[in-house]
């Protein structure tokens, strides 16, 4: 408001004799083209023009007045908010209208319009100015046929070879940008077929326009200046690694003496600090094999992902002499330090006034067996404190200390085998050892270990294997008061069971948006978890009869749980994308079992769940907790449904806003006499708790801060003609909202 009362004019500061340059008008003058790609193509030419005009809010150019506003400070505050949030007046006389013709005139030939035609004038208001382009685009040229013409040599024949997969259609309009894609596209093929030294520069499409009616017939075939070197199918002769390649000028060992040969490969490591079966199975090629780019690529990808190296550089080199096309390949690596430390530090707030903070300090030895293994140990410890409200007095502390040893392959007893593409497969075994401490109420000592396996098919694709994850929970100290909650609200005793898991889990993970800019693509997580069943089948287990097995004097759980994570995001315009959510989770509990443990339930609500109630509050089904059910109330699941929709917008610069709705619940999978409503059944779609709510996102590209609003508009609790409550709502009210509006303030996306 400041800035506007200010600076009212965004034309004040002009230099004489010039105007403020307000943008382009593409006015299109063909009958025979549709409105709709009128439209279209007026926004593609818009964008092309130079300069672009000052940047608009709501129509306001905010950042133009923050610069007028400030215009005269030459030191001090005035000038560092003019230069950081500012921005200089946009003139006429930056306008090259004649270029911008060009510019356009070259766009329509490149996609079709070989008669076009462009005019341009400029239009003068006052202190402003505006472009205006007048185009006759006459009609547009398409593809009659595809013809890819050569001799009989190797080379063109692989050419041909890619005929069917040709991205020049007859029918679709002549486009240069496709013809530029389609050579790159055959580049591409020829790479994977040993064409070492070829380049799609070497390719030639030939357009002919001589046939009339706006059609145009394409050949394509390879330049006859094409060097002999272009046309040869190369084979890897040799494969030389340095294991110890130093960037700095003159200490650049390439020596090949001493080289160490193991199944294929040279390794030069001239103090044998690795072992030779580590570069054997990274490589995805073999001595012998036709060049191909994707085993390149790969190749690289697998050495930079063991992270025991900083720097992976490689070179091929002709063999001379050789009696046919052969190629030398060069790899030359720099190695990270082998032993390092590493301090995280981070702070939390959150919406119920806990205040916490945690540290981790990781110790790391690169390459502990000499094979590239990565040997870590993390200890950690945290707290959450709350100086008012509820929990006041309450506070949280954990101590942890975790060794873990990885391998970067699969280590199977009286197995070998290894995985192809750019990931190399990863042995995990894990100790662990936490303790929580909850003040007046209880502590919790948690063991657990594990052995498993990671592997990634590419970059979209993720499996993750633990034939063995057992988990052990003890607790101690349990307090008076938390035992006097706990009859109240029988939930309570969940979380201080004794929980004893011998298991095994499978996860797969496949996902094509990589990260959350506007894209159309969907996220799949999908998993088994199994736990108890051997020990189960042994000791024949029944719950139901009141049988119950115990190993080492702990009752052991017995389950099968699935769970699934399905997200889909379409781009709505340039910069908005519609996000949704479905997840689903169900927990069989069996033989030795009655429920899930508590450490394995499902829960709902919260800010990456139904951000309209808090944490956790949601369910089972219709149960309604009692109002006096003491500290820490959390209502748990066997099993979960849960969606969500969003619609995410950008504001101004890093600020984005959302619009969303979340609806979802969990339920028991065995009937509890205690809680009512809770167990599973044919009328779950009518015990789904809903919520809606806005929120802002302020993307700092490496973190994202949310916050969220949101209020119920469906609670599964009430009675079945009460449960919407749409028509309660009611902002004014302080009562409503103190009981029904929910704050969530939270770090990334809910999904």
């Amino acid at each position: 408001m400041v800035t506007i009362l200010y600076a009212c004019s965004s034309t004040k500061n002009l230099p004489p004799g010039d105007a403020l340059y307000t943008g382009a008008k593409i006015t299109i003058k063909d009958d025979d083209i549709s409105n709709k790609k009128k439209k279209a193509l007026r926004k593609q030419l818009a964008g092309l023009t130079r300069p672009v005009p000052n940047q608009k809010v709501l129509g306001i150019p905010f950042k133009l007045n923050i610069y007028n506003a400030f215009a005269k400070a030459k030191k001090g505050p005035g000038k560092w908010i003019r230069e950081r949030f500012g921005q200089p007046p946009v003139l006429l006389s930056d306008l090259n209208l004649n270029t911008n013709v060009q510019v356009l005139n070259n766009y329509l030939i490149n996609k079709g319009y070989f008669n076009a035609r462009v005019l341009g004038d400029t239009t003068v208001k006052g202190k402003k100015a505006s472009a205006d382009y007048t185009v006759r685009a006459g009609g547009q040229y398409h593809i009659q046929q595809v013809q890819f013409k050569g001799d009989s040599s190797v080379m063109q024949q692989t050419v041909r070879e890619t005929m069917p997969q040709s991205l020049l259609k007859p029918n679709d309009p002549f486009d240069l940008a496709v013809i530029t894609a389609e050579r790159q596209r055959i580049d591409n093929y020829l790479k994977e077929h040993g064409f070492y030294f070829f380049n799609p520069d070497f390719i030639l499409v030939k357009a002919d326009t001589t046939i009339g009616q706006n059609k145009v017939d394409l050949f394509v075939t390879v330049k006859q200046t094409t060097p002999d070197e272009a046309k040869k199918v190369f084979r890897i002769n040799d494969v030389f690694i340095f294991t110890g390649f130093n960037l700095e000028p003159g200490q650049m060992d390439t020596s090949k003496a001493n080289a160490t040969y193991y199944k294929g490969y040279y390794v030069i490591d001239r103090r044998n600090i690795f072992k030779p079966k580590l570069f054997q199975q990274s490589m995805t090629f073999n001595p012998g094999d036709v060049y191909n780019r994707t085993d390149h690529n790969e190749s690289i990808s697998r050495l930079i992902n063991l992270n025991i190296f900083k720097f992976v550089k490689n070179r091929f080199e002709v063999v001379p002499g050789a009696d046919s096309a052969q190629l030398n390949a060069f790899y030359y690596l720099t190695r990270l330090p082998k032993k390092s430390l590493r301090i995280e530090i981070n702070a939390n707030t959150k919406s119920n006034n806990l205040t916490g903070s945690n540290i981790t300090i990781g110790w790391r030895n690169r390459n502990a067996l000499r094979a590239g293994e990565q040997f870590v140990i993390k200890a950690s410890a945290g707290f959450e404190l709350q100086y008012s409200g509820q929990f006041k007095g309450y506070n949280t502390f954990r101590f942890g200390l975790e060794p873990s040893l990885s391998f970067p392959r699969f280590l199977i007893p009286f197995f070998n085998f290894n995985t192809k593409g750019g990931f190399l497969p990863q042995t995990t075994i894990t100790l662990g050892y936490d303790i929580l401490q909850r003040q007046k109420l209880y502590s919790m000592n948690s063991f657990r270990t594990s052995y498993g396996f990671i592997w990634k098919e590419s970059i979209e694709k993720e499996h993750q294997l633990s034939p063995v994850s057992i988990n052990y929970i003890q607790p101690i100290n349990i307090t008076s008061e938390y035992t006097d909650s706990a009859k109240r609200n029988p939930t309570l005793w969940n979380a201080i069971d004794t929980q004893f898991i011998l298991g095994s889990d499978y996860t797969y993970t496949y996902t094509n948006v990589l990260n959350y800019k506007p894209v159309n693509g969907f996220y799949f997580s999908g998993g088994v978890d199994l736990s108890g069943n051997i020990a189960g089948l042994v000791s024949g287990a029944n719950i139901r009869k009141g049988d119950t097995a115990k190993i080492f004097g702990a009752q052991f759980s017995q389950f099968t749980r699935l769970q699934g994570d399905f997200r889909y995001y379409r781009k709505v315009g340039e910069k908005s994308v519609w996000a949704n959510r479905i997840f689903t989770g169900i927990g069989i509990p069996y033989g030795n079992s009655h429920q899930l443990p508590y450490i394995k339930q499902f829960f709902s609500g919260g800010n990456n769940s139904l951000r309209a109630f808090r944490s956790r509050s949601v369910g089972p089904g219709r149960y309604n907790p009692p109002q006096n059910g003491g500290l820490l109330a959390e209502q748990p699941g066997d099993l979960k449904f849960e969606m969500n929709t969003e619609y995410r917008f950008p504001i101004v610069g890093v600020v984005h806003g959302a619009v969303f709705v979340d609806a979802g619940n969990v339920w028991l999978f065995n009937e509890d006499s205690i809680k009512v409503g809770a167990k599973f059944s044919n009328k779950w779609l009518s015990e789904l708790a809903a919520g809606a709510g806005v929120g802002l996102r302020f993307d700092l590209t490496f973190l994202v801060l949310r916050f969220d609003v949101a209020f119920p508009i469906r609670k599964p609790w009430l009675l079945p003609k009460e449960r919407w409550v749409i028509n309660q709502i009611d902002l004014a009210n302080s009562q409503w909202r103190r009981e029904n509006v929910i704050f969530n303030l939270a770090i990334g996306y809910p999904f």
